[in-house]
């Protein structure tokens, strides 16, 4: 399907009054039905709407740090989120979120730099005080891939995202979905939702796509592509393992790869993240292993179990194809059967190993790319560049050690990177930017999502109660309110 028409789509479905009385149909008029019987005709409907100032839509990594920073700066805020949570990736596709330092034990001569702070940095303090965190763990081996594990209990961080989206007044639209915009020119009106109380329509001032997939901006009409880049991957939980067992089996075969020793099950110096080298493992493990794409790098927030173990799978066709996705869905619960039966066969302290936990979808890294009015380059990334727009900085790049932020520093990400080309009233925060994939290695990860989502957030909210589109905001306006905010910036 054409960008165009993917847009005109989501006009369409905002045709007629946008105010009144939802029309629920028990069953629909079968003479909507083309000649040919390939396309039905619904009829149009008049949808209650709801109005507010910032609308997010997506309530993952980027979306929760959106909303709560436009609810307290002063925005009616609503976050659409198709599950019945919030988190994203954070739940449910990574070992631990990466990073809140600067790459500084890599680089003896470099400070160490706390340099995502502000909404972020609270989720994670939140976390700690509930016991579900490792705190910054500091790495011991693997310390040129990141200076810190920083792991989160996953269902904890859905409570402590929840409670605080509801501190600052976000009207939590769960087991929610967007399905298209209302348009007035090349200005978003209005987003039309679905969920099991029917269609509505949210009218705001700003918004803010956070959907991983760019679904919002692809309805508002915005320009992308899909460029299918990576590897899909979905994450289990295992019950009764043993960490410091696992530590053993790799210490035993010279297989110790990244360590790091953190707070687990509320005591400190735990064994909180390892990885395996692949050298001297047995060669059937090494060669299943690989074949199901299961990552040898674990963490756990506590004792006898493993938050995240992590199954790759390059999907044939389109992540945006629900098709090819289904036949995915399947193919990646074989591999975590086929995984788990590792575990108990390989692993001393396993036997008896069982799936505690998966994702309930396979997890994207990438989905739409779309358009936005400064596109971050490998350059920007590795040589440490700054700009006179930038909303935060950021130091972690998941190609590390083959790719390093120069002298262990830290970037900027401008401003206009997250601004919609085309679109006055929209800015995309989280996996949607940047073309380069070798940038978007780093951009993508979920501290700089995180980091993104507050920015776009701040920015959504200052637009709204200013009355202006996304590139009437004076930047000094924005900047001052994110230090404000406890935002960390180097110049």
């Amino acid at each position: 399907m054409k960008r165009r028409d993917f847009g005109k789509l989501g006009m369409l479905a905002g045709v007629g009054s946008i105010t009144g009385v939802s029309t629920v149909h028990a069953g629909k008029d079968s003479r909507g039905f083309s000649e040919d019987g390939k396309f039905y005709q619904e009829p149009t409907n008049k949808l209650p709407v709801r109005e507010f100032d910032v609308v997010v839509a997506g309530g993952g990594t980027a979306g929760v740090c959106a909303a709560i920073a436009a609810a307290r700066t002063g925005a009616k805020t609503a976050l659409i989120e198709t599950k019945g949570y919030t988190g994203g990736t954070i739940t449910e596709g990574g070992t631990a979120i990466h990073s809140f330092y600067n790459l500084w034990k890599a680089f003896p001569e470099v400070e160490k730099r706390q340099v995502v702070k502000g909404i972020p940095l609270e989720l994670i303090d939140r976390m700690i005080e509930i016991g579900g965190c490792t705190g910054h763990a500091e790495m011991e081996r693997g310390y040129d891939y990141d200076s810190v594990c920083t792991a989160l209990d996953t269902e904890l961080y859905k409570l402590i995202s929840m409670r605080m989206l509801a501190e600052a007044g976000v009207f939590m639209a769960l087991n929610t979905m967007a399905v298209g915009t209302v348009m007035d020119g090349k200005a978003i009106k209005g987003v039309i939702v679905e969920s099991k109380s029917g269609r509505e329509v949210f009218l705001g001032k700003s918004f803010v796509d956070s959907t991983a997939y760019g679904d919002l901006s692809a309805h508002a009409g915005a320009e992308f592509v899909v460029p299918n880049d990576y590897a899909c991957c979905n994450s289990i939980g295992l019950g009764n393992v043993d960490m410091d067992q696992y530590h053993a089996f790799l210490k035993q075969h010279d297989a110790v790869g990244q360590l790091a020793r953190g707070l687990r099950s509320g005591q400190g110096n735990q064994l909180v993240r390892l990885s395996g080298r692949n050298v001297n493992l047995p060669k059937e493990y090494l060669t299943e292993a690989q074949a199901i794409g299961m990552s040898g790098t674990l963490t756990t927030v506590h004792n006898n179990y493993i938050m995240f173990v992590k199954f790759n799978y390059k999907v044939p066709g389109s992540v945006l194809n629900r098709d090819d996705m289904s036949k995915a869905e399947l193919e990646v619960r074989e591999r975590q059967f086929r995984g788990i039966e590792l575990f108990r066969k390989f692993l001393p302290g396993c036997s008896e190993a069982f799936i505690a936990r998966t994702s309930p979808t396979l997890n994207i890294r990438r989905g739409r790319l779309i358009s936005c009015d400064y596109d971050i380059t490998h350059e920007d990334v590795i040589e440490a560049r700054h700009f006179w727009d930038e909303v935060f900085v950021y130091g972690f790049h998941d190609s590390a050690p083959r790719l390093q932020i120069k002298d262990g520093g830290t970037y900027g990400i401008p401003y206009r990177a997250l601004c919609v080309k085309g679109v006055e009233n929209l800015y995309v925060s989280g996996m949607m930017l940047t073309s380069d994939h070798r940038a978007h290695m780093s951009t993508r990860n979920t501290v700089s999502s995180m980091a993104q989502g507050q920015a776009t957030g701040t920015a959504a909210a200052l637009c709204a109660k200013s009355d202006v589109g996304s590139r009437g905001l004076k930047y000094h306006v924005l900047r001052e309110q994110l230090e404000r905010d406890g935002v960390y910036f180097e110049y």
